[in-house]
């Protein structure tokens, strides 16, 4: 049985984010949802959330340093709430966990890369997380032809 943990990465709109991260080695299962807001819930208002994707990954085949040149790869990094098309806060960048652990990772990838002094993304403990509605879980999937910030090149780079 694969050991598995999970950590949360908000890259602007999470169609594009899940669907990449599915095909990421290691990866075993990818959730669309929220990070970070005062809502349980989907409706109303913004609430300060970020959209970000659920990531669990099998330990033994994955780490959150080897995961985040990935991620590194389909932001902007330098961006404040903004990814492509997508503006606002709800789109910023970000890297969020329950295990202390893998923010420690976060930091230090982070200050090991040369341009760690124009690098926007907050790396923060995850204090809520909402799951995403089922129309937006594995979007890309079923609705292929719909706006994604992301090269579509760099979506299927990956595809196993």
């Amino acid at each position: 049985m694969k050991k598995t943990e999970e950590i949360f990465l908000a890259g602007g709109c999470l169609w594009g984010v899940q669907e990449f991260l599915r095909y990421v080695p290691g990866i075993t299962e990818t959730e669309a949802g929220r990070a970070n807001g005062s809502s349980q819930s989907t409706t109303g208002e913004y609430d300060g959330y970020s959209e970000c994707v659920r990531t669990c990954f099998d330990v033994d085949t994955q780490t959150v340093t080897g995961l985040l040149p990935y991620f590194f790869e389909i932001i902007n990094p330098y961006s404040v709430n903004q990814q492509g098309e997508d503006i606002g806060e709800k789109y910023r960048t970000g890297i969020y966990s329950r295990n202390p652990d893998h923010l420690n990772e976060a930091r230090n990838y982070i200050n090991s890369r040369t341009d760690r002094t124009s690098i926007k993304v907050e790396v923060l403990p995850l204090e809520n997380f909402v799951s995403s509605d089922s129309e937006h879980q594995d979007r890309l999937l079923r609705c292929p032809d719909d706006y994604c910030h992301i090269d579509e090149a760099l979506l299927h780079k990956y595809r196993r």
